[in-house]
Formats: structure tokens, sequence, C-alpha cells
């Protein structure tokens, strides 16, 4: 037995013969089946206990299936489930109208079985290969986050949740405050971060990924004195010690980092002669290439 085998449809018509047929079918293939007969129902299902996948009958009275299929993927707890459309609706007006709802794919009334079977295994296996990477990435605790082009949060890792919450009353499923949203939008991979401060340190968003759906994010917070309790920790410095790394890593000169920490110059060189030999290092190069290695993990 596969793993196909053991995913759970909910088959969403108002017609009991459709229900009928795709009930004896799918179930002889092993698969559970759920059914809804309205848009309401189906949504009270999906909150109730989340199917592997959903079959949609697009024309149905009251809420209809392009709206309700909506109503899945603007609700973040529902919108990792596949739909797939069942219509009668033969115009390519209609199929993107389905897409466009969030359906992944569709079927043309009457069904012919061995075609839904193969369709169901596909998008079965996508969404399994999808929801695994997103474990993945949980249990990593990777601080990652993702918007759509409208800036809402599709999702989050647990620790960027965690920074958004508290940070900016923000979570899965919400929009960003319209100046964040547009600066994040803006960003390009691998290039400029976007920072915000707050009292007592900061939270520096940068664009990692980009697709035609999604724009990913590394969301990274950092506390004061975090920095330099880290490059103290990691290479047996004194406090003072690792504030003029952190300052070296910042490409300050030794007359800069005199005035910033009120020490003289001379002091500030006494400490980095201190850095090189504890570092096993012979230049700030060297040192200020280590401090950001170390700053970046």
């Amino acid at each position: 037995m596969n793993d196909a085998v053991r995913a759970i449809i909910l088959v969403v018509d108002d017609a009991p013969d459709s229900l009928r047929f795709l009930t004896d079918a799918l179930e002889s293939e092993s698969y559970g089946v759920r059914i809804a007969r309205d848009g309401e129902t189906a949504l009270a299902s999906l909150r109730a206990e989340l199917p592997d996948l959903v079959l949609m009958d697009a024309v149905m009275p009251g809420i209809d299936g392009f709206e309700t299929t909506r109503r899945i993927k603007a609700d973040p707890a529902l919108s990792r489930v596949p739909v797939i459309f069942m219509t009668g609706l033969s115009d390519t007006e209609n199929v993107l109208d389905g897409l466009a709802a969030g359906g992944v794919d569709y079927v043309k009334k009457p069904i012919v079985l061995a075609e839904l079977l193969a369709r169901l295994r596909v998008h079965l296996g996508n969404a399994r290969i999808a929801a695994g990477a997103q474990g993945a990435l949980d249990a990593s605790n990777r601080p990652l986050m993702a918007l759509d082009a409208t800036g809402r949060v599709l999702w989050t890792t647990p620790r960027s949740a965690d920074i958004l919450k508290q940070r900016f009353g923000a979570g899965a499923g919400d929009q960003l405050a319209p100046a964040l949203a547009g600066q994040l939008l803006r960003l390009i991979d691998g290039e400029a971060r976007v920072r915000h401060e707050f009292a007592g340190g900061r939270v520096e968003f940068a664009a990692v990924a980009t697709t035609a759906e999604e724009r990913h994010y590394r969301v990274t917070e950092t506390l004061e004195g975090a920095e330099e309790r880290l490059l103290a920790q990691r290479h047996a410095l004194t406090e003072r010690e690792a504030e003029v790394l952190l300052w070296i890593s910042r490409g300050k000169a030794n007359r800069e980092i005199s005035e910033i920490l009120g020490i003289s110059p001379r002091t500030v060189n006494k400490h980095l002669e201190q850095i090189f030999e504890k570092m096993g290092i012979e230049n700030r190069a060297s040192a200020a290439a280590a401090a950001v290695k170390t700053l970046s993990q």
C-alpha cells in the first residue's frame, strides 16, 4: 500500500449522483472520503479536520466553488490544502477563474476516473513534498517568512512568527503595515536589508528567494549587547575586546572606535593586539572577516 491510498479527500458537490459515483470510485481505490454538499459545509468540514485534498464542484447553490476556494486560500490554517475543480464549464474563462481562485488543477465533467486518479496522485505527491519542506524549516527553527505580492504574510517559521508578533503585531494571514510591506517588496535577493529599530535592539529583513507566488525573507532580531556577547563567548574575548571587534567588523577605524567607546586610540590598539592573539590571526581584515562570519551564524 502506498502513501496515496491513505489520503483523505473532501468531495464538495451538490449533486447526489455525483457524490455517490465519486465516493464509490475513490473508496474502491482505498482513499478515505468526506463529503459536503455546499460551500459553507465544506469550510466547516475543513476547519474541523484538514483533508489531504479537496475535489471542488465549480457550480453550486449559495457559495459557489470559486468563492469557497477563495475563502480556503485566504485562511492560513486551510490554505495549504490543494483544491482540484470539477466543472462542466469548458470555457477558458471558467478554467482561469478556478485557477485564479487558488485551484491547482481542474477536471471536466463527466469525470473520467483514470484521469482523476492520475491528477490526484500528482497533486497529493506535490502537497506532501511542500509539507515536508515546511516541516523541515519549522524543525530547524530558521527565522523565515513568506509574503505575497500585496505584503500579506503567507507563512512563517516559529522563530520569525515570534518576532513578527512581538514587534509588528502580525502573523500568518495578516497584512503588514503599508510602509514596511512596500520596503520589503522592493528588496532584491541578496541586496540591502530593511532594518527596523526599536528600544533595545533591531529587526532586519533580508530577501532570500522569490517565486511567482511567494517572496521569502530571513528575519533577524538583534537585542542590544547580543552581538558583543556572542563575539566574546565564541572567541574568548573580554567585554571591551568584543566591543572593539564588533566595530572593527563594521569598518570603523581606531580613532572612530575610540570616540564611540570613550577610550584612547592607543587603548583600542592594545585591545586589538589581544584580539589578534586570542583569535590566532594577524590583521584587522582577518579579524573583521571572522567577526562577520560569527555574527552571520
